[in-house]
């Protein structure tokens, strides 16, 4: 099965550089169609053209959102969900099989555990479940780990953020996906405590391409596998060359400043 495991992973890592540019768009269950989400077959083909190696959705959407034209892309269908009108929003629970996944072609899977959050021994629970089922089928698991809850004063605390990276590590994950704790030399103690690929999260949208293009970056430098960005890529003026300019800085290891240039097409 591990034969399996390889060659889907092929199909969401870039097999030249071993690194990759998820774009996670399982946002409409969270908090409906949002701006750059509400035209999914858009949305997808956006971020195929720039060059994505995957991306995240829901079993719904795969149907009408995914390899509908031109280049293909890695799929990885998302088993978790919560949605903002939750009492508790934090508390994820499973939507989806791997079996369901795999009829689906899907390559690879992914779940969220919120560390610290009242029911996160349920998740924990549910992620011992699936990363058993993976490993049975050979099926890539990407596991979103982040603290959120009464004891966490920061989720980008470096000393949170490592942790929850292990958990996932030590919980069978292919590919672990956590905040980026601001500098190379903080991340630099997330992957060094990770035994296994780490990408970031792109967060909140933010203010500037600079910005986003200096934090995939520092990520890079800091032994990151790559990114899996949302908001800060489907919410562009420009998905495509954000995600192309993205990808330049993760696959073809140039600087955030060059990446900028090109994206602003000054280059």
């Amino acid at each position: 099965m591990m034969i399996g495991k390889n060659i889907r992973l092929e199909r969401i890592i870039n097999r030249k550089t071993g690194k990759t540019v998820i774009v996670p768009m399982d946002h409409g269950v969270t908090v409906g169609p949002i701006r750059g989400l509400i035209d999914m077959k858009k949305a997808v083909d956006n971020v195929v053209n720039g060059g994505a190696n995957a991306i995240i959705v829901h079993k719904g959407i795969v149907k009408v959102g995914h390899r509908q034209s031109g280049k293909d892309i890695g799929l990885i269908i998302h088993l978790s969900a919560s949605t903002s009108m939750s009492p508790d929003p934090t508390g994820k629970v499973l939507v989806c099989t791997v079996e369901e996944a795999l009829q689906m072609g899907a390559d690879g899977v992914s779940i969220q555990v919120n560390l610290g959050a009242p029911t996160d021994d349920v998740m924990l629970d549910h992620f011992g479940q699936i990363s058993c089922t993976c490993m049975q089928w050979g099926m890539p698991l990407v596991a979103m780990m982040y603290t959120r809850g009464e004891k966490i004063k920061s989720e980008y605390d470096v000393a949170h953020v490592k942790h929850a990276a292990r958990v996932g590590a030590e919980l069978g994950a292919d590919i672990v996906k956590v905040n980026y704790t601001g500098s190379p030399q903080s991340f630099e103690q997330v992957t060094s405590g990770c035994p296994v690929p780490v990408v970031i999260a792109g967060g909140e949208k933010l203010e500037s391409d600079d910005d986003i293009l200096d934090m995939v970056e520092g990520a890079i430098k800091a032994g990151a596998a790559g990114v899996s960005i949302g908001r800060n890529v489907f919410q562009h003026a420009n998905p495509t060359r954000m995600i192309a300019a993205i990808s330049m800085v993760v696959n073809d290891g140039v600087t955030a400043r060059v990446a900028v240039r090109t994206l602003k097409g000054k280059q």
